[in-house]
Order: structure tokens, then sequence, then C-alpha cells
């Protein structure tokens, strides 16, 4: 069992810096409205995964493999991405220079509550989350001898590893309210509706033309071969 725990906090690093819309969203929440906010969102974040992670463990491969190549389900996807992103952008207005620079706000339960949603949709809408806890139980579930109890150790330390790493980026990001400017604060809203809309068009790209994003993506496995060793280590 403590093997298993060992095994499992490497990923839970690797999960929390990917470089997703969920992780920069993650860092601007932090930034103006503070830790309990972020916290918040990290919340429906993790929820989602969880969601994620019973759908996989439940279903049978074949269909899981089904799902998480249909092309339709990442054009939905992106497509979400991509308007939100959008939406966004349009709606984020500069803050007149003459305003100061808006202290963290104190939210109420409905704030909280909605900023959980947020973060569950945001994470839930990107089926390639789903690919990704898909792909780890394939892994690591016969390492496991797919037993109950070892999946939830390790899946949950996982998770764990995860949101204590979160919990310090938040912390991180929350210091920087100290140095935003008007400027600051509408430039960074601009740049996280784009990033949205970057990952979104590259999940309908991966809906169009499948074949050409895996070719891409192999690429990159090909600059990145630790991830192999440490499968093959762990084997």
């Amino acid at each position: 069992m403590f093997q298993d725990i060992l095994a499992a906090i490497p990923l839970g690093f690797f999960l929390a810096f990917l470089l997703g819309p969920v992780f920069f969203v993650l860092l601007e929440t932090a930034a103006i409205k503070g830790f309990r906010a972020a916290i918040s969102f990290d919340l429906g974040v993790v929820f989602a995964d969880i969601v994620f992670l019973i759908v996989a463990y439940l279903s049978t491969t074949k269909l899981l493999n089904r799902i998480k190549d249909d092309p339709a389900l990442f054009i939905f996807g992106g497509g979400i991405l991509i308007t939100y992103g959008i939406i966004q952008f349009v709606q984020n207005k500069k803050i007149l220079p003459h305003e100061e620079v808006p202290e963290i706000q104190k939210l109420n339960k409905r704030d909280y509550l909605g900023l959980a949603v947020k973060g569950f949709l945001l994470n839930f809408i990107n089926i390639g989350v789903l690919g990704f806890w898909l792909g780890l139980i394939i892994v690591f579930g016969p390492q496991l001898e797919m037993e109950t109890n070892r999946m939830v150790v390790f899946f949950g330390t996982v998770l764990g590893t995860y949101i204590i790493i979160d919990i310090f980026k938040i912390l991180a990001a929350k210091k920087l309210n100290q140095k935003l400017t008007p400027d600051r604060i509408y430039n960074i809203k601009k740049i996280i509706s784009i990033i949205l809309i970057v990952f979104g068009v590259f999940l309908v790209a991966q809906g169009l033309v499948p074949q050409e994003m895996n070719q891409i993506q192999d690429q990159i496995d090909n600059i990145t071969p630790e991830s192999g060793a440490y499968i093959q280590y762990l084997e």
C-alpha cells in the first residue's frame, strides 16, 4: 500500500502543473478573488475529476475508448471553451486609470458555490480529462491488480497531492494582488480569455483532424521520453 502511495505522488505533481485552461483560471481567481474563492473553484475541478474517475472505473474499456475518441465530443467541448473565451474577452472591460485596484472582495456562499460550479464545468467539458484518467487506469490498474482498496488509495493520493500543490499555487498567486494595477488586471483577463480560446481550438482540431493532432502528440512524447521511462520503472 505504501508503494502505491509513493507511485501516485509524482502523478499528482504532474497533474497539478498541466498547462490547461483550469491551471490559468485558478491562478487568476486566486490573484483577483482570494484564497477561499480559488479553493472553491479548485474543489469543483477536483469533483469533476472524481466523476471522470468513477466513470472510467465502472465503465468498460471498450466503451470508454469509443467515448474518448468520439470526434463530436471533442468538437462540442472545444466549441464551449471557445465560446466561453470569446464571451469573457468581449465582456472584459478595462478599468479606468483613475480607479483604484480593487481589494479582494468578500464573497457570499452563493458566490463560492458559483465558483465551484464554474470549476466543475470548465474541467468537465474537456473530454481530454476523461482520456487522461482512462489512460492512468489502463496503465496502473493492472499493477494495482484492479483491487478497489488499492485503486482508492492510489488515485486518492494522486488527487490529494494535486490539491496540496494547488494550495501552494493559490498562495503564491494571491500575493500578486498587491502588485496588480488596472492595466495588469485588464491584460490578465484578456490573456486568460485567449488561452481558453486556444485550448478550445485544439479540442476542435482533435475532433476534425485527429490523425494530424495525434502525430503532433507523438512528436511531443518523443521530445519528453521521461514519462515513458517512469511508467517502465513502475512496471
